[in-house]
Order: structure tokens, then sequence, then C-alpha cells
């Protein structure tokens, strides 16, 4: 029997909870500040209509009552949570544990290396696992979609294939174990899909600027966002070139949404279907809407996500200058 530790009531959280809690062999814990809102059990709502039902085991805001008895700790929380999530559980955290990320791009390995000691494996996904939403909070969520196969970094650890294999068998995909933790958190995901989006729709907002409409960030995706996402893959691949990755680690960004340019990779964007209804980050003011500069799309994926990339490409002394512009803009917005 493993047990596994769920960090994060988000939408992956949820999904993971509920996916891991409905096989036999596996208990499943959740440490949320949010713990009485949580049934023992959580529904998925899966593709083909198939209902996922899983137990949870223990529900709590303490590390203390989930922590010490679980076999691997997975955070599931934004970028800006991560090193305060890791200082809350430290304590806990024995050399038996598998320490975690669903998502590395945000910081996770840097973040955690700098706290913890050699002795404790820490592992993360390169992308999250599941494309997730949460439909009633601790009690049920969508899972919009798989992936074909993961990828995942492991580092401090002596039974690397072992734990592979236990990774692949939880989460019933292909799981490949990439060369070291800049594979996992060097990618061209959200960190520059997403400011490339934002900074195409709104670079040119000043106060007392408002849109007619709350714009689809996917459905209405642009052929600039799609031209700014190219450049800046670009970039960060020539970043790559000066690190110790494999060269095919990582698909670029249009062999990844199998396009060839801008305009197919703005109509497979806006075709996707697990992006379908999600809106762009905007706040209903009179007569339209404005830009939210307060969310998860500014407070992540700028100084947790993007950062990171700017900030090893300025120490390896790789030019990036599209990269430089969208940093800079999305930094002075959440400024300001």
């Amino acid at each position: 029997m493993t047990t596994v530790c769920i960090c994060g009531g988000g939408s992956l959280g949820h999904v993971i909870a509920g996916f891991l809690g409905a096989e036999d062999n596996i208990k499943v814990n959740v440490l949320t500040t949010r713990p009485n809102q949580w049934n023992s059990t959580i529904d998925v709502y899966a593709p083909k209509d198939e209902i996922i039902k899983g137990r949870l085991n223990i529900i709590s805001n303490l590390p203390e009552d989930v922590i010490p008895q679980s076999d691997i700790v997975l955070l599931c929380l934004p970028g800006f949570a991560i090193k305060k999530e890791l200082e809350l559980i430290k304590p806990y955290i024995t050399p038996k544990i598998r320490l975690g990320s669903v998502f590395s791009s945000t910081g996770f390995f840097f973040e955690a290396q700098k706290l913890f000691s050699s002795d404790i494996t820490l592992w993360g996904f390169q992308r999250v696992p599941f494309i997730a939403r949460v439909k009633e909070y601790g009690k049920s969520a969508f899972l919009l979609g798989y992936k074909d196969s993961y990828n995942i970094a492991i580092e401090n650890c002596d039974t690397k294939e072992d734990f592979r294999q236990e990774i692949e068998l939880m989460f019933k995909r292909p799981t490949h174990l990439l060369n070291n933790y800049y594979e996992a958190s060097f990618t061209n995901s959200n960190p520059i899909l997403h400011p490339a989006r934002l900074y195409s729709m709104f670079k040119d907002w000043q106060p007392g600027m408002v849109y007619e409409h709350h714009t689809m960030f996917y459905e209405e995706w642009s052929v600039e966002a799609s031209e700014l996402l190219i450049k800046m893959d670009n970039e960060l691949f020539s970043m790559l070139e000066k690190l110790p990755v494999a060269s095919d680690f990582l698909m670029p960004i249009l062999e990844y949404y199998e396009s060839h340019d801008a305009q197919s990779l703005t109509d497979k964007l806006r075709s996707i279907k697990g992006f379908k209804g999600i809106k762009s980050p905007m706040i209903e003011v009179e007569n339209g809407f404005v830009p939210d500069f307060s969310t998860r799309y500014f407070k992540e994926d700028f100084p947790y996500g993007l950062h990171y990339i700017y900030t090893k490409a300025k120490e390896l002394g790789i030019d990036t200058p599209v990269i430089d512009r969208v940093y800079a803009w999305g930094m002075s917005r959440i400024s300001k």
C-alpha cells in the first residue's frame, strides 16, 4: 500500500486525489487550508462519461497529520505558493519520502534544492498530467483531458528506474525519465505560452481603456500571439543549447502542436477541446472589461515561470530580446 499526500486544493489537486484515491493499493491524504470543505470521497468526471470515485484517507490543514506517514508527497500548487509550502512541510519530510511537484517549471526544483539536503528525493512532472477543473470544491472535479505520456525528472535517488515504474503504474500512462531537473524545469508550455498571449492582448492597455467583450484565451488566440510564442520558443532553445540537457528532451512549440507556422499554430490552439471555455484574465467594469493583473496568469507565469528562463539566459549570456521585452512588461504590470 502506497500513501500519497496531495498538497493543495486546486483543480489538479482535486483530480489527482480522486484519480489515485480510486485505486485499492493507494491511500490518499490531502493537505489543504480548507479541510472542512472536503468530502471523504471525490467524484472525478472524466472523458467518455466515466466517473472516477476516489476515496480520501486523511484531510487536514496540519502537515503533521498527513506528511509523516506518506511515501510520496505531491505539490499541486501555483508557483507563488511553492516556497511557502515547502517551508511548511520541511520539518516532516524524511529520506523515505519522495517529494515532488505536479508541474516543475514554476521553480519547484530550484526552491526545493535550497531547502532540502541531498538525501531527500525530489521529483517532478515536466507538464501537468491532466487538464483539470473543479466542479464543486472538495467534492467533485472535471478531468478534461489526458496526456498520452509523461516526462518526469528525479533527483537524489539511487532507484530512479523503480520509482519511474511506480509513477507509471499510478498514473496509467507511459512515463519517461528525464536526464536531470533542467529538463523538467525549463519548458515551452505555460511559462512562455501564457505570457505570449497576455502580451499580445494587453501590451497597449492603459488606465481608462475598456475592451468591449470578455476575450476567450484560446478560442480567440491571435496570429500575433503565435508569432511571439514561436520567437520566445526559439530563444528558449538557444538557451537550452548551453545546458546539460538532451537535444530531444523538449519538442519545439510548432512540432508539439503539429503546426508549421503562426497561422496553423493559431488554428490548432483555437481548436483544442480541453481549452474551450477558458476566458482571459479580465474584470467587468462599466461599459466593458479591463485586464486583471492580479490573477495567476500574471502572479505565476511571469515571476515563477518565465522568470527562471529569463534569469538563466542572463546567467549564460544568451541574447533573448523577445523574452526580455515580454518579461519586463509582465513584471511591470504586476508591480503596479
